[in-house]
């Protein structure tokens, strides 16, 4: 029985089944919505990633439906190689172009402005080796897509930052392949609403060196407590984003936090290692309505693997997980609902070393 109470807290109307550890346990809801992997872009077995055509789901509207390729297209020849010359491309760069970054350290702060189109995104990219240097983790953001939308950022490596990379109000923009690590706050945070954007493939790590209750790995939205200082005193609506396939460790926080405010988006096939989370209690908390949550893997976490929350009334609702891997290996539950109100637990979840 203690392994039953350990899978889920808060599903007490719709008690169903699901099968934990081979055991048939009480506690989820049967799907009625597509198979992991029907809604959004996925991946295929080469890296590439297509958008098919999504299907109905169990929230309000489709999660993810207008969210970009997650691909982002690199040319090997280097357009730029100094800090200067990052500068100077990410003041003037047009529609349509595309900014190369040559191996080396890039020390300071950068800030985008200019936006791209669906049709002519600007893309940012370059390998490991080319790194963004914030220069401490009091240093403001590394790399900030400031009112900037359309972009496409890949492969190389953002460090040394009070916060990562920042997204304010991007609209249909990619953020693939980086390694973000060694940052004094959050690594990705998308806000001010920033919606239908992808952030997919990247390696995120060791945040929370300045204050480990803001060092998340990827954040969406923003807390209530903030809505006044972002976006005049209303919610914050940064929609139908999607988070996948992203790997994150040594985070503070939660891995993944979604506030209140934001609704529809995905959260698909991230991988979790919760033993550095020392100011949460979970790996992924969501707090805003009709996300979807499927085929994630976490180990080790301090409390509880997947949690909704209702920081306002009419919110932290409508939230659907199917398909994902807890081994919690902590004091609490696999999925803790508080409260259940519309949220779903699909029976294809499983939980194991969950110690309520």
């Amino acid at each position: 029985m203690r392994t039953v109470k350990g899978v889920l807290r808060g599903l007490g109307r719709r008690a169903r089944e699901v099968v934990v550890g081979g055991l048939i346990l009480a506690g989820c809801t049967a799907p009625s919505s597509p198979s992991p992997g029907a809604l959004g872009p996925s991946s295929d077995p080469t890296g590439s990633t297509s958008s098919p055509e999504p299907s109905p789901s169990a929230t309000a509207q489709t999660p993810g439906a207008a969210v970009p390729d997650s691909t982002v297209y690199c040319p090997g020849e280097p357009t730029v190689s100094t800090t200067d010359e990052l500068t100077e491309s990410l003041a003037s760069v047009e529609p349509g172009e595309v900014v190369v970054l040559a191996p080396g350290t890039y020390d300071g702060l950068f800030v985008a402005t200019t936006s791209g189109t669906a049709d002519q995104p600007i893309t940012l990219c370059g390998p490991a080796d080319a790194v963004l240097d914030g220069g401490g983790p009091e240093g403001g953001y590394v790399l900030h897509l400031d009112g900037a939308s359309h972009w496409r950022l890949g492969g190389f490596t953002v460090t040394d930052g009070q916060k990562g990379v920042m997204a304010d109000g991007t609209v249909g923009s990619v953020i693939s392949g980086l390694t973000v690590t060694s940052i004094g706050d959050e690594a990705i945070h998308l806000r001010k609403a920033s919606t239908d954007n992808v952030v997919s493939g990247n390696v995120i790590s060791d945040t929370g060196l300045r204050k480990p209750k803001f060092g998340e790995g990827v954040y969406v939205g923003t807390a209530e407590s903030n809505w006044c200082d972002i976006t005049a005193c209303e919610p914050d609506p940064s929609d139908r984003n999607v988070v996948e396939d992203n790997t994150i460790s040594g985070t503070t926080s939660e891995s993944i936090d979604i506030k209140e405010g934001t609704s529809d988006g995905i959260v698909r096939g991230n991988t979790f290692d919760g033993s550095s989370i020392s100011a949460a209690d979970s790996w992924v908390d969501v707090k805003g309505n009709g996300w979807l949550v499927e085929g994630n893997t976490g180990t080790s976490s301090p409390t509880d693997g997947f949690q909704t929350h209702e920081i306002l009334e009419g919110w932290g609702d409508r939230n659907v997980f199917r398909g994902n891997v807890a081994t919690v290996d902590g004091t609490g539950f696999g999925f803790s609902l508080t409260p259940e109100l519309s949220n779903v637990v699909e029976c294809d979840n499983t939980a194991t070393g969950a110690g309520e």
